[in-house]
């Protein structure tokens, strides 16, 4: 693709990264075919290629309008076009400087400004979120049905026992996950250490690792994103230095984004290695069990808890097409005795996509309709994700039970 950037950005890190992307692109259209949304809206605009031509006239200087900016909305950043594209466009990373631009150029309503604002200082904030979830919780029966929806029934935890074991991973906790689903985490620290491998929530003074930056990197507040990633990165790395072996992140949306670490803060002389080094690190819990996997058969085999299940698996699309972990979960959950029910395109997007089913309500319970359809078709007795982001927003629209497959793991080993 040829391209002729404008002045203000030509020479800009941004624009060198944008020119080079924007030439990788070879307009073929496969990205079109995966595409959640221009599959739903059938409209060449909300689709990859077409928001490719929209981000290449802002960064040659071409008027911006209302349009543009609703047509880089609509994105859900699934990078589905980026797993089919045989070029390698890097589509997201194209993406977030075609919207940064549009948020200088176009300022928001009033009320679109306050909405994004209350998400991105009000979910990153665990000592806010989980007070308010609990109170949520509390007084569910009472809640009208649109908020009750939102606001899961409290879990029932289970005692964990954390035992000192030579090798040692680290874990984020992350900022909504344990207020709305505290067993997911519980349930990784005791199948982890059933395999000898100590999960740990750093801790540095009176920080600890908190949010990983992606909800506020997505809603225009980069310069807040970029510090919790180095808060982050500070309380991880004296337990990185003390032999600690990976990051592991029990929420794929947040292990796309921590992945992310080495590309966001490169131009960061005092954490660019540092940050390098993370992404290295980071893995997808699925990726450490599937690590151990003849330990992890010689437990099932032990097991009395084993149970043949009729289970119906979502790949959210940060752990398929963001970390690249395909197939991974379908051979753990087969190895445990589940029976994998066919899932129609399972490379589309549930709708989820972090606040996504908030600002783009009509286009996410669409796509959310689609997707429960397809997991319904072999008539699961569950479904599970690794994701917390879609396991809620789908437990919102079905009563077949879903939660995360780390905690049907847990199950049939014994819990």
């Amino acid at each position: 693709m040829q391209t002729h950037l404008a002045d203000f950005i030509r020479h800009t890190p941004q624009g060198r990264e944008a020119e080079a992307i924007l030439r990788k692109c070879v307009h073929c259209g496969f990205c079109t075919a995966t595409c959640p949304t221009y599959q739903l809206l059938g409209d060449e605009l909300d689709g990859p290629r077409g928001r490719i031509y929209l981000v290449k006239q802002m960064l040659e200087g071409d008027s911006y309008t209302i349009k543009t900016r609703t047509h880089l909305d609509r994105c859900l950043t699934c990078r589905a076009c980026e797993t089919t594209c045989p070029s390698g466009v890097e589509y997201h990373r194209l993406i977030d400087i075609g919207r940064a631009l549009a948020e200088e150029k176009l300022p928001r309503s009033a009320g679109q400004r306050l909405l994004r604002f209350a998400l991105r200082e009000f979910l990153p904030r665990r000592w806010l979120f989980t007070p308010a979830m609990r109170l949520g919780q509390l007084f569910r029966p009472l809640l009208p049905a649109a908020l009750k929806a939102k606001v899961p029934p409290r879990q029932k935890s289970v005692p964990v026992t954390r035992r000192a074991h030579p090798r040692r991973m680290l874990m984020l906790a992350g900022c909504v996950q344990p207020a709305m689903a505290p067993n997911i985490n519980d349930a990784a620290v005791r199948v982890l250490d059933r395999l000898g491998i100590t999960l740990i929530e750093a801790q540095e003074g009176k920080n600890r690792a908190g949010c990983c930056g992606a909800v506020r990197y997505h809603l225009h507040d980069q310069a807040a994103a970029l510090d919790e990633a180095r808060c982050n990165i500070d309380v991880w790395w004296p337990q990185i230095e003390a032999g600690a072996e990976a990051v592991v992140i029990t929420a794929s949306g947040c292990g796309a984004h921590v992945r992310e670490y080495g590309y966001l803060l490169q131009h960061d002389a005092r954490y660019a290695a540092k940050a390098a080094r993370i992404s290295l690190l980071t893995r997808d819990i699925a990726e450490v069990v599937a690590g151990e996997k003849d330990a992890l058969l010689e437990l099932l085999r032990k097991s009395a808890a084993v149970t043949r299940r009729k289970i119906a698996f979502h790949a959210p699309c940060s752990l398929q097409h963001g970390m690249q972990v395909c197939g991974v979960v379908e051979d753990i959950l087969q190895a445990a005795g589940c029976a994998l029910t066919p899932v129609a395109d399972g490379h589309l997007c549930c709708g989820s996509a972090g606040t996504y089913s908030i600002l783009q309500s009509e286009i996410s319970l669409k796509l959310r309709e689609n997707k429960l359809a397809a997991l319904h078709a072999g008539a699961p007795e569950k479904i599970v994700s690794a994701n917390i982001g879609c396991i809620a927003h789908l437990q919102e629209g079905t009563p077949t039970p879903v939660s995360h497959w780390i905690e049907l793991l847990d199950r049939q080993l014994g819990a």
